[in-house]
């Protein structure tokens, strides 16, 4: 294998076809599959107003990391690399982090993603 992924788009078309599927994965990783748990319990700052003690606060990091795992298989499912994929789970850390932080707002953080994926389509076509 050589380059970034095992089948790197070579045009135009596939550059484009590739970007569609990693936002459809995220999409759908990000919204229907994320569920309310994962999306509430991986925000420290929530879990603290909430107070609830089926939820601790202490929870928070290995819901982000699930979360950020499960965006990371995806990438890696459909870039067939897993360097992509460990990327993915990196960045999306930390972009959710900054999120929940509230150092970004919602539109900041999904555009965000976004430019990561197309950034693994770009540095494929590159490498």
């Amino acid at each position: 294998m050589s380059g970034l992924l095992p089948f790197p788009p070579h045009t135009l078309l596939e550059a484009l076809q590739l970007i569609f599927l990693l936002f459809a994965g995220h999409a759908l990783m990000d919204y229907p599959l994320q569920g309310e748990f994962l999306s509430s319990c991986k925000n420290r700052h929530l879990l603290w107003k909430l107070q609830d003690p089926s939820r601790p606060v202490q929870i928070w990091p290995v819901c982000m990391t699930a979360h950020c795992l499960i965006h990371g298989a995806t990438v890696w499912a459909i870039t067939g690399c897993f360097i992509v994929g460990c990327i993915e789970f990196v960045l999306h850390w930390i972009i959710d982090y900054a999120k929940c932080e509230n150092w970004t707002t919602l539109n900041q953080d999904q555009a965000l993603h976004c430019i990561c994926k197309i950034g693994y389509v770009v540095a494929a076509m590159l490498v």
